[in-house]
């Protein structure tokens, strides 16, 4: 008997994910793509720009930027999935606008370090400037565009709640980060007495190009806004894998089991995930380095974790007694 071996069947799981958002899954491959240019260069590029090597501003984007392409084209299907027709169309328009224009920033990010110079922050020349300003009304209108598609995740239905409140809460967090990426464009006192050349900085109390972690580039002696930034666009990815801890760990301990359970207890890991990303902007906007918070910062974290396991407690608690009952 002859067997015949269907060519295609490899693709199937990979044309299942293009079928989420074709535009966002592209941008997705190119930014895999950059990414392994990004440290190509790295490695071959000896250059060096604000005290890093000059691919690794590209290579941090291209990273981030897969990780959003992959997470909102899966939130838009899902999306399309629960409420299709007008509000599953604008919805795939928001994701469309928000790859080609991401696609458009990274562009200009790769073409700067090619010229050897920074992409952000820079009007020291027309081009710079016009690059810049590119930039800022790209990301301003991505960051319309994902807020709309997070407003119609409050419109999904039929899904596990505590999962639908992962979501939300995840892409709501996420959206508050990136917001957050519009108080480093803001002049210091210091830029603007010297002209207006560059406008705006990742680190606050000190100019950016000092000494930092590796690779991140997170200032160690001042603020650095980069991280609430950072913290904030990622709740999407932390807040679900909270959840999927709690479904893996329900296979063991029953009191997990309940569906509200779960629900209370991703609203409690939020909340308290929405209070170390004001904790960071707070600290970052003091000018405190994250690898030296003073006694004021180090008692509101264990406010922060206290807070956390109480309410875990609270929730687990009732839970208990009422499964031994």
């Amino acid at each position: 008997m002859t067997t015949t071996v269907r060519p295609s069947a490899p693709f199937g799981p990979l044309r299942t994910a293009f079928s989420w958002h074709r535009p966002l899954m592209t941008l997705a491959v190119a930014m895999a793509a950059l990414t392994l240019v990004g440290i190509g260069g790295m490695i071959l590029d000896g250059r060096v720009l604000t005290g890093l090597p000059i691919w690794d501003k590209p290579t941090k984007f291209a990273i981030s930027v897969l990780i959003y392409a992959l997470t909102w084209a899966w939130l838009i299907a899902l999306v399309r999935e629960h409420r299709p027709g007008r509000t599953a169309r604008r919805a795939h328009l928001a994701g469309t606008v928000a790859a080609v224009l991401l696609g458009v920033e990274l562009v200009i990010i790769v073409t700067q370090v090619v010229r050897g110079t920074t992409s952000h922050f820079n009007n020291t020349t027309a081009l710079n400037s016009a690059l810049w300003q590119l930039m800022g009304v790209s990301i301003v209108a991505v960051w319309i565009a994902t807020l709309y598609v997070t407003a119609q995740l409050f419109r999904v239905r039929g899904i596990d709640p505590a999962r639908a409140r992962a979501i939300r809460a995840g892409a709501v967090l996420a959206v508050v980060g990136m917001a957050l990426g519009f108080l480093m464009t803001t002049p210091s006192a210091a830029q603007i007495e010297a002209g207006g050349d560059i406008v705006g900085a990742h680190t606050v109390g000190l100019p950016d190009g000092g000494p930092g972690l590796p690779l991140l580039g997170w200032s160690t002696l001042g603020g650095d806004l980069r991280i609430p930034h950072f913290v904030g666009m990622h709740a999407l990815q932390a807040i679900p894998l909270v959840l999927i801890a709690l479904e893996l760990l329900a296979r063991r301990h029953p009191v997990l089991r309940g569906p509200e359970v779960r629900h209370r207890l991703v609203g409690v890991a939020t909340a308290g995930f929405a209070a170390v990303l004001a904790l960071l902007t707070w600290q970052a906007l003091r000018g405190q380095s994250v690898m030296a918070p003073d006694a004021v910062t180090v008692a509101a974290a264990a406010v922060i974790v206290a807070g956390v396991g109480a309410g875990a407690w609270l929730v687990l608690r009732p839970a208990a007694r009422a499964q031994r009952s």
